[in-house]
C-alpha cells in the first residue's frame, strides 16, 4: 500500500485532542474547567503566567515571606462548589477573621467582634440607638442576602427574547421578587439604587460605625460612599458566607493562591489538564464557529468548544477579530466600565505595629483594620481620585495574614496586607516609577497615623498600582472585579445584552469570568454557571 502524501496528511480532518479549552488560569476558570471535567469533557487550562489563580495567588516576593499578592480574604467562594468539588478534601482551609477595628481619630476606636454580645456592648459604648438598629439592619441584610442568593446561582435570561428558556427564566425571576412580599422588595429596590452613606444614615448616628460599613460599597469601585449604587456592592459584600454564616470573612491558609490551588487538584483529579507559562495570543474561529486557539509560540490547539475566563475587553476585542462580532457588541464592550482604582500594598514586618487606640499585640490583630474614621474622609479620598491623583489620604483594610497562618513570615516576624482606595488606573499623567513609591508613601503615611511605629518595621514593601496589577494579571485596567458592578453592568446586561449568558456570537465561544453575572470577589459563581450552560 502506498503511504498518503505529506500534502494528503496536512489536509486530512484531525480529531481534537480536547473536548474544550479555557483560556486563563483564575479561579472561574478553574471552576470551569472541573465542572467540565466532572461532565466527562476532556478540558484544558491554559494560563500564561507561571503558576495558576490570576488574582487570588499566593508568592514569595521576598525571601522566607509569602503574600496574597492582590485578592487577600475570602468569604464569597460559593457553598455548592465547595461541596461539588469536595475542596476541603484539596486543602480549601478557611481561617476566620476575628474582628474589624476602626482606629478613631482622637485616639479611640471602634470594634466589631466574633462574639455579637461582645459586638453590642461596643457599639452601646459609642450609641445605644445604633446598638439596638444594628440587630434589626442585620436581620434585614441577611434577608436581602437570602433574597439575593438564588439570582447568584441563576442564568440571566433575556428580556427581549421570546425563546421558552428565557421565558421560563423571566417567569422564575418574577415569581422570586413576587414571593419577597413588598417590604423587603422596597428594601432591595433601595439598595440597588442608593448610595451605601445614604442608605446607612436612614439606620444609623454614629458617624464611624456609618463609614466602616459603607467602606464595603466602594471596594472596587470608582464610586464615593455619597455616589448611587454602591449601596448594591455593599450588599454584594454582604453576601458572604462561611459554614452558612453570612458576612463572615475569613482568610485562607496559605493564603488565597491555595483557594486556586484547591481548585486545581479538584479540576487534575477529575480529568482536566492544567498548562502554566502557556499564552494564547487569539481564537481560530471559522465560518463563525470556534475552531481551537493559537498560542503565542505559534503552536494551534483544537477544539471544538473554547471558553475565555479573561475579563470581557479582552475576550470580545482581542482574542477575536472584530468582525467577527456584532458591531453593535463591540461598541458595547468598548463603553463596558473597568475604571480601576484599588491598590495593595504588601509589607514584610520585624515585628507587629502598635496602633495608639489599642496598645500592644493582641486578638485585634488577628482581625482587620479598617481605616474609614468617618464619611468625610471617605468622600475626600474620592475627590482625590475623581480629579486624577490618588487619595492622600486613602481608605484602607488591613490584616496581618501571619497573625492568622504562621507559615506565612519566618518566626518572629510577619506579613502585612494593605488594600487601598482610590488609586486611578487614569492617573494624571500615568503611573510612573516615582508616582508608585510616592502612593506607597502616603499609604505607609497614614497608616503611621495610627501606628506610629510601623516605618520603624518594615524590611521590605511592594506597591501595586492598578497598572501593576494589568500587566501582571491582565485585568484589564486593574479592575478587581473585571468591570465595575455597577446597576447597568448587573445581570442580563453583564457584560452586554444577549451577550449575558455565557455565550458569544461566535459558536462554541464562551465566557466564565468575573465579566458575566454575578460578577467580582473570589466566588466561582461565573465559572460554574458557564460550565452547566456548556453541558446542558
Amino acid at each position: 500500500m502506498t503511504a498518503p502524501s505529506p500534502a494528503a496528511r496536512r489536509s486530512s480532518p484531525v480529531a481534537p485532542k480536547y473536548d474544550a479549552i479555557i483560556i486563563g488560569g483564575g479561579h472561574n476558570g478553574l471552576v470551569c474547567a472541573a465542572y467540565l471535567a466532572r461532565a466527562g469533557r476532556k478540558t484544558l487550562v491554559l494560563e500564561r503566567r507561571p503558576l495558576v489563580g490570576g488574582a487570588a495567588v499566593t508568592e514569595q516576593i521576598f525571601p522566607g515571606f509569602k503574600f496574597s499578592v492582590f485578592s487577600y480574604v475570602v468569604s464569597l467562594l460559593r457553598p455548592e462548589i465547595i461541596r461539588d468539588l469536595d475542596l476541603p478534601g484539596h486543602g480549601l482551609q478557611i481561617l476566620p477573621l476575628e474582628s474589624t477595628v476602626t482606629p478613631l481619630d482622637n485616639g479611640d476606636y471602634l470594634a466589631g467582634w466574633a462574639d455579637p454580645d461582645e459586638t453590642r456592648r461596643e457599639l452601646m459604648r459609642h450609641s445605644p440607638r445604633d446598638a439596638e438598629a444594628a440587630i434589626e439592619f442585620g436581620r434585614l441584610m441577611h434577608h436581602m442576602a437570602m433574597a439575593v442568593k438564588p439570582i447568584l446561582g441563576m442564568v440571566p435570561p433575556d428580556p427581549s427574547s421570546l425563546a421558552p428558556s428565557d421565558l421560563r427564566g423571566l417567569l422564575k425571576l418574577g415569581g422570586h421578587l413576587r414571593d419577597l412580599g413588598a417590604e423587603r422588595f422596597h428594601a432591595l429596590y433601595k439598595l440597588m439604587t442608593m448610595s451605601s452613606a445614604d442608605y446607612l444614615d436612614e439606620w444609623y448616628e454614629f458617624d464611624p460605625l456609618k463609614a466602616t460599613k459603607s467602606a464595603s460599597g466602594i471596594i472596587g469601585t470608582f464610586l464615593g460612599p455619597r455616589s448611587p449604587g454602591s449601596a448594591y456592592v455593599l450588599l454584594h459584600h454582604y453576601m458572604g458566607e462561611i459554614d452558612g454564616a453570612f458576612r463572615a470573612w475569613g482568610f485562607q491558609k496559605g493564603g488565597t493562591g491555595a483557594i486556586s490551588e484547591a481548585i486545581a487538584s479538584a479540576a487534575c483529579s477529575l480529568g482536566a489538564e492544567i498548562r502554566t507559562n502557556a499564552t494564547v495570543e487569539r481564537v481560530l474561529v471559522k465560518d463563525g464557529r470556534a475552531q481551537g486557539v493559537v498560542l503565542e509560540n505559534g503552536d494551534e490547539i483544537a477544539a471544538p468548544i473554547v471558553v475565555s475566563g479573561l475579563d470581557p475587553r479582552r475576550t470580545f476585542l482581542q482574542l477575536v477579530d472584530r468582525k467577527e462580532l456584532p458591531g453593535d457588541l463591540a461598541e458595547e464592550v468598548e463603553r463596558y466600565k473597568f475604571r480601576g482604582s484599588s491598590g495593595k500594598v504588601n509589607l514584610a514586618l520585624s515585628g507587629l505595629p502598635e496602633f495608639t487606640c489599642l496598645p500592644g499585640v493582641g486578638p485585634h490583630h488577628r482581625g482587620a483594620f479598617s481605616i474609614s474614621p468617618s464619611v468625610e474622609y471617605l468622600e475626600r479620598a474620592y475627590d482625590d481620585a475623581k480629579y486624577g491623583n490618588f487619595s492622600r489620604h486613602p481608605y484602607m483594610d488591613i490584616v496581618f495574614p501571619s497573625m492568622i497562618d504562621p507559615g506565612m513570615a519566618p518566626p518572629g516576624k510577619h506579613v502585612m496586607s494593605i488594600f487601598v482606595q482610590y488609586a486611578p488606573y487614569n492617573i494624571a499623567g500615568g503611573w510612573d516609577d516615582a508616582r508608585r513609591e510616592a502612593f506607597g508613601d502616603a499609604v505607609i503615611k497614614t497608616v503611621a497615623r495610627y501606628a506610629p511605629n510601623i516605618e520603624s518595621l518594615i524590611l521590605h514593601r511592594q506597591v501595586l498600582t492598578p497598572a501593576d496589577i494589568e500587566r501582571i494579571t491582565g485585568l484589564s485596567e486593574g479592575n478587581i472585579f473585571q468591570g465595575e458592578l455597577a446597576l447597568h453592568q448587573l445581570f442580563f446586561l453583564r457584560p452586554a445584552a444577549k451577550s449575558a449568558k455565557y455565550r458569544t456570537p461566535i459558536k462554541g465561544y464562551w465566557q466564565c469570568g468575573a465579566g458575566t453575572h454575578p460578577g467580582g470577589g473570589i466566588m466561582g459563581a461565573s465559572g460554574r454557571l458557564a460550565a452547566m450552560e456548556i453541558i446542558s
